[in-house]
């Protein structure tokens, strides 16, 4: 059965980068990241702190909205962390 719960998250990378993704799990995903089990770009930028999630009801809005973030600039996608609840801030000072 499939998780009623679809969540579209971002990642703060050691190096400094963002990484965007989708889960139905973020808890078992963001362990995974930090393992170096999780996608191939996050392997070798960790540790990875997550810094936004949002649930969606749908798998398909929440594979929309990560789709949308992989297409923004670094500025789009820092402006849309920074007005999305201010974790984004936090992270900068990894």
């Amino acid at each position: 059965m499939e998780s009623s719960e679809h969540y579209f998250y971002v990642l703060h990378c050691k190096d400094g980068s963002f990484y965007g993704g989708y889960t139905n799990n973020l808890e078992r995903r963001i362990k995974l990241h930090n393992e170096g089990k999780g996608a191939k770009y996050t392997r070798g930028r960790g540790p990875v702190q997550l810094i936004y999630s949002k649930t969606f009801l749908t798998k398909s809005d929440a594979l929309k909205a990560e789709y949308q973030f992989k297409q923004w600039s670094r500025q789009k996608k820092e402006q849309f962390l920074k007005e999305s609840g201010g974790l984004y801030v936090a992270a900068e000072k990894l």
